[in-house]
């Protein structure tokens, strides 16, 4: 009987060891996975958003190699070991390199000097990459987005002070509520779009693309979004804490930017609508120069709206009410605190030289003379022979129908057209939630006539089509009327946002573009700091190309795969498509 009752006892504590032990495995596994989830405090409004089963990973069967990786179809990685690149320090989680304070104090303050550009030289560039703060969590689908931002992504309770009286912003628990009011729409932005639209035709597609500038957290871009319209929104660094920050991160299109000596990075005629609420943009000085730039972007027929104490625009801002050879707008409407203006197509009147900025778009210098029409915009119709949106997304741009693009002809346009048709559809194969709502912010960093983000179009995301600086074709323009946005930029520099501030960055022929130009490493570092932890990269180039790039991904904290062209695998163009791990920095990141 003791032998028996011993035996059974044994058995009975074997079988509580394994349940403890089965237990404690359990309970690290989720210990762990919490962890990772970046749910530090146990945010409960991110938790129920992101809760859903969506699946983070870009491509969940990312298990082959494309079989054609080389001249003779095989990747050597023998010659070189990838550098690994180390966290950097997480003072620089919020690191703009363009942008940096301690940089732009030693700049003059007239003008707004010391506020634009000033990017760092090759020897001052960090080679680490930017953590994200503790805590991080995946922003909230759009539209949910638009009016809670987790605290932990951009932890700064200063404008919840400082505009507590004007609707802003709100922090709530471990959340920032957006009302969506502004300094100008104290009662909300809906409101006062309702205004705006009873002068200005945005609700039948004529107004598409729009202008903010001074733009605060961008509540007025936000909320022009479900009336279809798209802003640009931009406003310096930190004039107001994070504003630029706050509006990526709510889902808006922004960039950090400032009128001051240098254009800005847009092509001409490009806006239907410009916007300018208390944005304390001083339009008076050095003899009207910041209107002649308003008046250089915005598109014949288009409008401009002022609003803010009617005093104050009716004593600093004589350059609107001068002869027609410096401003050719005609007001009309004036009530209350709201002006609006509306370009003319009046181009006898208007007229005066010519420039060309294309060859030098970053940098060049605010002219004081007012641009003059181009042929495509002396077309018919109020807004230069445009259709109205969503038909101009694939109607003939005016500026190709009238030749003005050398190189691109109607014909070419829409053999692209077809041929990024076909590309995207091949991306949803690959990445089986690209158009889920799982990304908001997209770019493109090569952007041609803008057919990715034509053939992508959703209302659930937005892209910012990027056309460089050294490209062959000056094709902004053209996006622009295709009811799309963009902006100039030379990739060999920092763009001008905040870090993970894009959930997936599509590049096509970027690297071939920059061979010889600048380090592959400085375009892919910059990409990492752009992109949001668990954000996706698609990269389409040459074989050879992808190869070289491959070879310094593997030192960074991404997930990859290079893949063969939709055509197969004798096409010498691949595709490379990645995804960002999750991580955050801590106290022993260093650099």
């Amino acid at each position: 009987m003791a032998n028996k009752f011993n035996a059974g006892d044994s058995r009975t504590r074997s079988s509580v060891s394994i349940f403890i032990v089965a237990g404690l495995c359990c309970f690290f596994y989720l210990l762990g996975a919490w962890q990772r989830s970046g749910f530090g405090k146990g945010d409960s409004i991110a938790l129920e958003m992101t809760k859903s089963g969506e699946n983070c990973n870009i491509v969940p069967n990312l298990n082959f190699e494309t079989r054609h990786a080389g001249e003779a179809g095989i990747i050597d990685d023998s010659d070189s070991k990838a550098t690994m690149y180390k966290p950097c320090h997480t003072r620089f989680t919020d690191y703009t390199p363009c942008q940096d304070q301690s940089r732009a104090m030693t700049f003059p303050r007239d003008n707004m000097i010391y506020r634009e550009r000033h990017c760092p030289p090759q020897a001052e560039k960090l080679h680490c990459l930017i953590p994200a703060p503790q805590g991080y969590v995946t922003p909230f689908p759009w539209p949910k987005s638009r009016d809670y931002v987790p605290y932990a992504n951009a932890p700064y309770k200063s404008l919840t002070v400082e505009k507590a009286i004007q609707n802003w912003i709100q922090y709530e628990g471990d959340v920032f509520r957006f009302p969506g009011g502004g300094t100008q729409f104290p009662q909300g932005a809906d409101k006062y779009i309702d205004q705006l639209a009873s002068v200005i035709p945005i609700a039948d597609g004529t107004v598409r693309t729009a202008l903010d500038t001074g733009c605060g957290v961008a509540s007025w871009g936000a909320y022009l979004w479900k009336r279809n319209v798209i802003a640009m929104s931009f406003a310096p660094r930190d004039s107001h804490e994070a504003q630029v920050q706050f509006a990526l991160e709510r889902g808006v299109p922004a960039v950090i930017g400032v009128l001051g000596t240098i254009k800005t990075p847009y092509p001409s005629s490009a806006f239907d609508m410009a916007h300018c609420s208390r944005c304390l943009i001083p339009w008076g000085i050095n003899d009207g120069l910041y209107m002649k730039e308003v008046d250089r972007v915005l598109r014949p027929g288009g409008y401009w709206v002022l609003s803010g104490p009617p005093i104050n625009w009716k004593v600093n801002y004589k350059p609107w009410q001068r002869s027609k050879e410096n401003s050719c707008w005609e007001k009309k409407s004036e009530k209350g605190e709201i002006a609006i203006w509306q370009k003319t197509m009046d181009t006898d009147a208007c007229r005066a030289e010519q420039e060309n900025f294309w060859s030098k778009i970053l940098y060049k210098k605010m002219e004081p003379c007012v641009t003059p029409y181009t042929s495509a915009d002396s077309n018919e119709g109020s807004s230069g022979g445009l259709k109205p949106f969503p038909e101009r997304l694939y109607a003939v741009p005016p500026r190709i129908a009238s030749g003005s693009v050398s190189g691109v002809s109607v014909e070419t346009y829409l053999e692209d057209n077809k041929q990024w048709k076909k590309h995207v559809s091949a991306y949803k194969r690959i990445n089986k939630i690209l158009d889920s709502g799982r990304y908001r912010n997209i770019m493109d960093m090569n952007a041609g006539l803008g057919g990715f983000a034509a053939a992508l179009h959703s209302p659930k995301f937005w892209v910012m089509n990027v056309v460089p600086t050294i490209a062959k074709k000056n094709t902004l323009g053209v996006i622009y009327e295709r009811g799309l946005i963009g902006i100039y930029h030379d990739w060999c520099e920092a763009f001008s946002t905040y870090p993970r501030t894009y959930d997936l960055i599509h590049a096509n022929g970027l690297f071939s573009l920059y061979k010889d130009k600048c380090d592959y490493e400085n375009i892919l570092l910059e990409m990492d700091r752009i992109l949001r932890p668990e954000g996706a990269v698609i990269l389409r180039d040459e074989v050879d190309v992808l190869v070289k790039v491959k070879k310094i991904i593997a030192g960074i904290k991404w997930d990859f795969k290079m893949i063969d062209h939709e055509d197969g695998p004798l096409v010498p163009e691949k595709i490379l498509v990645a995804v960002k791990q999750y991580w955050v920095g801590n106290s022993t990141s260093t650099q």
